[in-house]
C-alpha cells in the first residue's frame, strides 16, 4: 500500500516539477487572493474588496521596492518572485486597511519583512522567515501605536480552508514536506483542542468536542502557516529528524500562544522560535563553489567539478540546489537541485553531474558556465542516506543519472574502508549511457545492468540482464532477496511506478525520485 502511495506522489511530483518553486508559491498565493476577493464581495470573509485590493498593492510596493534597494547595493540577481511572496504571505497575516496609518503599517511590515533577508542572515542565508518577521515587528509596534494594524491572520475563515489546504498539499508535495507539514497540524491542533477545552471547563461550559474538533481545524490558521511558512525550505534544517522536532515545537506554541508582555508567543512568533532552533541545529554557511573543470561522463551525461570556498559537510547521498542566474529565466527558475556526486572525503573537490540537451534556461546557463567562475549553493538537505546499521543488506536502483548519489555512497564506503552487502541494478537506455563505471567498480559490488544493446568489457561482478525493459518481474528475477534487502530507488517517477510490486517486497523503501531533468 505504501509503495503504491509513494509511486501515485511521484507521479504528481512529475507535474508539478515542471514549474520552479517560486512561481507555484506565487501561482498559489495569487489563486488564494483571487478566491479571497471573491468571497469578500460575498461577504463571507472578514475584510472588504477595497481593503484587500489596497493592502496588496502597498504589501507588493514595499517588498519590491526594499528588495530592489538591497539586491542593488549588494549586487544580488533581481528576484521580484520573491517579493511578490513576501508580500502574498503577509495580505492573509496581516489586517487588510484603506485607511492612511492601517496602510502605512502594512508597507512597515512589507519593509521589515523583505529587509530580514540581508539584515537577519547568516553568510548569506536568511535566519527568520521574512513574512513572519515582518508581522512581529508590526504587531510589537502597534502596542504603542494601535492604529498601524497588527497580526489578524484573517486566513483561518473556514470559508478559506478547503482551497489553502488544496494548494497547500500540491507546495508540500513540491517540496516533500508534507510528512513534517502534517505532523505540525496534528500537534498544533490537539494542542489548541486541549487549551479550548481547559479554557471552557474553568467557564463552567460544557466542551462540545465535535464543534471544537472543527473549529480548531478549520477556523485556525494552522493550514496556512504550515503549508506556506513553516515549510519554506531555506528556514529548515536539513535532516527530516530534525525538521519533525522543530515542527513539534513550533505546533505546541502555536497551539496554545504564551503570554509575553502585551501580546502572545503565536503564529509567526512560534514560528520564528522555530527558526532559531532550526538555525541552531546547522549553523549554516552560504557555500561558494568556484568551477575548477567540466568533463562529458557519457554522451549525454556531464560534469562539473568545484572548488568550495569555505569547508561544509554533507552526507553521502543528499543533494545540493545550485544557482545559476542567469537573464530570463523559464518558468523554472534560476535554482536546480542535483545530488552531490563526490563524497565527503573528496572534500574541498565538489562533483555533481546533469544531463545535456534540455531546452531550458537554466540548463543553458549551466552549460555556458566558464571555469573559474563562482556559483552558490543556497542548502544541501536530504535523507538519501544508506542504513546506519553496516551489516543491513542494502538494493539500490539507479535510472540513467540518478546513479549520481549512489557513486557518493560508494566512494565513501571505499574512502572508510566498509565492507557492505550491496547490490546495484542500473538501467541505462543505451550501454553508453553507463557513467561513473571506474568509480562504482572499485567498489567491488554486483550490479545488473539493464540496457537495450549488450555492453562491452563490464567490470568484474557486473552482469548483463539483457534488452527487455525493467519492470517488476524483472527486478525480482535479478535480486531475488529483495525481501532482506533495504531498497534505495533513485529515477523519474514512472521507474518507481513501474517497479512497485516488487518494491513492496522489500524490507524498506526509500526513494530519490527528481521530476523535469
Amino acid at each position: 500500500m505504501s509503495t503504491t502511495l509513494t509511486a501515485g506522489s511521484t507521479r504528481v511530483l512529475g507535474l508539478i516539477g515542471r514549474v520552479s518553486m517560486y512561481r507555484l508559491v506565487m501561482a498559489s498565493l495569487g489563486l488564494l487572493a483571487v478566491f479571497s476577493l471573491v468571497l469578500s464581495f460575498a461577504g463571507l470573509v472578514v475584510p472588504q474588496p477595497l481593503a484587500i485590493v489596497a493592502s496588496a498593492v502597498v504589501l507588493a510596493a514595499a517588498c519590491a521596492l526594499t528588495d530592489l534597494v538591497a539586491q542593488s547595493l549588494l549586487r544580488m540577481p533581481r528576484r521580484l518572485e520573491s517579493s511578490l511572496i513576501t508580500a502574498g504571505i503577509l495580505l492573509f497575516v496581516l489586517r487588510p486597511s484603506v485607511e492612511p496609518m492601517g496602510l502605512a503599517g502594512l508597507a512597515l511590515a512589507g519593509v521589515v519583512a523583505s529587509a530580514s533577508k540581508y539584515v537577519l542572515a547568516w553568510r548569506g542565508r536568511h535566519i527568520f522567515n521574512p513574512a513572519a518577521t515582518g508581522a512581529t515587528v508590526l504587531t510589537i509596534v502597534s502596542i504603542w501605536a494601535p492604529d498601524l494594524g497588527s497580526s489578524a491572520w484573517w486566513v483561518g475563515s473556514p470559508w478559506l480552508a478547503a482551497p489553502v489546504l488544496v494548494l497547500g498539499v500540491l507546495l508540500l508535495l513540491r517540496t516533500d514536506k508534507l510528512p513534517m507539514v502534517v505532523v505540525f497540524w496534528v500537534v498544533a491542533m490537539a494542542v489548541a483542542f486541549l487549551r479550548t477545552s481547559v479554557q471552557f471547563q474553568a467557564a463552567g461550559f460544557p466542551v462540545d468536542v465535535p464543534s471544537v474538533l472543527l473549529q480548531v481545524a478549520f477556523s485556525s490558521p494552522f493550514l496556512f502557516l504550515g503549508a506556506f511558512m513553516l515549510s519554506e525550505p531555506l528556514t529548515l534544517p536539513p535532516r527530516r529528524v530534525q525538521q519533525y522536532l522543530v515542527a513539534i515545537v513550533v505546533g505546541v506554541l502555536a497551539g496554545w500562544p504564551l503570554p509575553v508582555g502585551e501580546i502572545t508567543l503565536g503564529q509567526e512568533r512560534a514560528l520564528l522560535v522555530g527558526n532559531l532552533l532550526a538555525f541552531l541545529f546547522c549553523l549554516r554557511a552560504a557555500v561558494r563553489l568556484r568551477v575548477d573543470r567540466r568533463r562529458d561522463v557519457t554522451p549525454t551525461v556531464r560534469e562539473l567539478s568545484f572548488r568550495a570556498a569555505r569547508p561544509f559537510s554533507f552526507h553521502p547521498g543528499q543533494y545540493l540546489e545550485l544557482d545559476v542566474p542567469h537573464r530570463r529565466p523559464d518558468a523554472r527558475g534560476t535554482r536546480r537541485e542535483f545530488s552531490i556526486v563526490s563524497a565527503p572525503e573528496d572534500l574541498p573537490e565538489v562533483r555533481i553531474a546533469f544531463k545535456d540537451g534540455s531546452q531550458s534556461s537554466y540548463k543553458r546557463a549551466l552549460a555556458a558556465v566558464e571555469p573559474g567562475a563562482t556559483l552558490a549553493v543556497t542548502g544541501v538537505w536530504g535523507d538519501f542516506v544508506l542504513p546506519s546499521r553496516p551489516t543491513s543488506p542494502v538494493l539500490l536502483v539507479a535510472a540513467g543519472i540518478g546513479v549520481t548519489p549512489f557513486v557518493s555512497q560508494l566512494r565513501h564506503l571505499v574512502a572508510t574502508n566498509q565492507d557492505r552487502d550491496v547490490v546495484l541494478v542500473y538501467v541505462v537506455s543505451e550501454a553508453s549511457e553507463l557513467a561513473f563505471r571506474d568509480e562504482i567498480a572499485a567498489a567491488g559490488i554486483p550490479v545488473i545492468v539493464f540496457s537495450r544493446d549488450e555492453p562491452r568489457d563490464l567490470p568484474q561482478r557486473w552482469v548483463w540482464a539483457g534488452p527487455d525493459r525493467v519492470d517488476a518481474e524483472a527486478l525480482l528475477r535479478t535480486v531475488p532477496d529483495i525481501a532482506q534487502r533495504a531498497a534505495y530507488v533513485s529515477g523519474p517517477p514512472r521507474l518507481i511506478s513501474a517497479l512497485a510490486p516488487a518494491l513492496g517486497k522489500a524490507k524498506s523503501l526509500t526513494t530519490d525520485a527528481f521530476a523535469g531533468y
